[in-house]
């Protein structure tokens, strides 16, 4: 089934002191490796963290359509799995996912602004933070409404499965019905019945009851009934 929850490998809000969830962890490392750009001041420290957390977040909705490309599979194929509890669990984090996301949008647009007290050559980097935060944002969108566009599809799939169930108890029931009509009539025990007392009567009831139930039983196969 799902291969895990995706966005329990990412943080949706990450705290400082809290090991690989800290942000500044991953930041301080890139700014070791960058000191051109840590020269640019404290702002190159908010971008740094910013740019971590964007990236987190998109590692996350590519973790998260992975499952969903999981679950799509599981819902199109033959096998008769009831997912409704695991689409609605996804659906639930992608919700989460997406509380987490947009509320940041705006505030790192805001940063993409040039500022008379920043250095002049951040202003690009936030911008390119922005647009990765901006596709993000629209891929958890994306994965939000196919979500529920899947749900539908597998909630459509269980009406089918309940229409074909209804249909073979249906005819099986069709089917029964004629050996237990005919059986019901003989069973009156009226003294004046027809074949009653021809030797072979029994024989031909039971015939005639058979007959009948495979000519049903025929039919309700070439319909797709049974």
């Amino acid at each position: 089934m799902i291969t895990g929850l995706a966005l329990t490998a990412v943080p949706l809000c990450p705290k400082a002191g809290h090991g690989a969830a800290d942000p500044t962890v991953e930041a301080g490392r890139r700014l070791e490796d960058a000191p051109q750009v840590a020269r640019l001041g404290p702002v190159s420290v908010l971008h740094t963290v910013t740019d971590v957390i964007v990236d987190d977040y998109a590692q996350a909705a590519a973790q998260v359509r992975a499952d969903l490309t999981e679950l799509e599979r599981c819902v199109f194929s033959p096998a008769r799995d009831d997912l409704t509890e695991q689409i609605y669990s996804l659906k639930r984090e992608v919700v989460e996912f997406r509380d987490a996301v947009q509320p940041l949008v705006p505030v790192v647009q805001h940063l993409t602004a040039p500022d008379d007290g920043w250095p002049r050559e951040v202003v690009p980097c936030f911008r390119d933070v922005a647009d990765h935060l901006t596709r993000t944002d629209t891929e958890v969108r994306a994965l939000d409404d196919l979500l529920g566009s899947v749900l539908d599809a597998h909630l459509a799939k269980v009406s089918t499965w309940q229409n074909d169930d209804m249909r073979r108890i249906s005819a099986w029931a069709a089917i029964l019905a004629i050996p237990t009509m005919v059986a019901g009539i003989y069973g009156m025990n009226f003294a004046h019945m027809p074949e009653l007392d021809w030797r072979y009567g029994y024989p031909c009831a039971l015939a005639a009851m058979a007959l009948g139930a495979g000519l049903l039983y025929r039919a309700f196969r070439r319909n797709g009934w049974l």
